[in-house]
């Protein structure tokens, strides 16, 4: 089902918005919780979202020392979530000591373990951002690319990135290697802060594994029916 390959953030600062977010889209499996909503109201929300037997993408992006992420990562994993994301520029020690975090956290409570995936670079960076104010030497596609690489490498699940990254990263780094694509836009939605954006079957088309598709959604007048003009655009592919 195309469906399953939506992911519908809860980028709201409360958990009763949360609730009716969820309430309102109830056809929606996967939700991402990010640093709002879980710094709100902590993993209470993940409770309530496993109760209702939804896929969770906890996406805290963690950046830090090695032993710090790892501690992050392992009581992360004891929370039974599906995704969980780190920044790929904490380096190799930090990837490698979170994935095996992440195979300790899950471990300790007999649960499969979340996919650990790396942040290539943010969707809302230009070119000239990486180039002018982050000094990065690289093209974008390539910085993207070997970001990648290193968590590959490093062991990890996959990576997000940008839609107009997937198609070089489905084919350098393999079949198996999940790619999460944030910066989807429909046609007829507004771009917003996304700088590097597809349409959802352009994304699909290129190579990714699932779609973040946030205010498109949740803005729109009415949120299931923008929900059903995303699905039959991807049903038509």
């Amino acid at each position: 089902m195309t469906i399953d390959k939506i992911i519908v953030p809860l980028d709201v600062p409360t958990e009763a918005a949360a609730i009716a977010l969820i309430d309102k889209l109830p056809e929606i499996i996967w939700w991402k919780v990010g640093l709002e909503l879980f710094v709100s109201c902590g993993p209470q929300i993940l409770s309530i979202l496993k109760q209702r037997q939804k896929r969770i993408f906890l996406d805290l992006k963690f950046h830090d020392i090695p032993n710090t992420v790892a501690g992050a990562c392992r009581v992360a994993a004891s929370y039974g979530v599906d995704l969980l994301t780190i920044h790929a520029t904490a380096g190799r020690a930090a990837l490698t000591k979170a994935q095996e975090a992440v195979m300790e956290g899950a471990k300790a409570i007999g649960q499969n373990p979340p996919k650990l995936i790396a942040i290539t670079i943010l969707t809302s960076l230009t070119s000239r951002d990486i180039a002018f104010d982050l000094k990065i030497p690289l093209e974008l596609p390539e910085y993207a690319l070997q970001m990648a690489l290193l968590a590959q490498e490093s062991g990890l699940s996959g990576a997000v990135c940008s839609p107009q990254e997937v198609e070089q990263l489905r084919r350098v780094c393999g079949d198996d290697f999940v790619l999460v694509c944030p910066g989807i836009r429909p046609s007829w939605a507004e771009a917003g802060d996304q700088k590097r954006s597809l349409t959802p079957s352009q994304a699909i088309k290129a190579g990714a594994d699932y779609l973040v598709i946030g205010r498109p959604i949740t803005a729109a007048a009415d949120p299931k029916e923008a929900l059903e003009r995303i699905c039959q655009e991807l049903e038509e592919i």
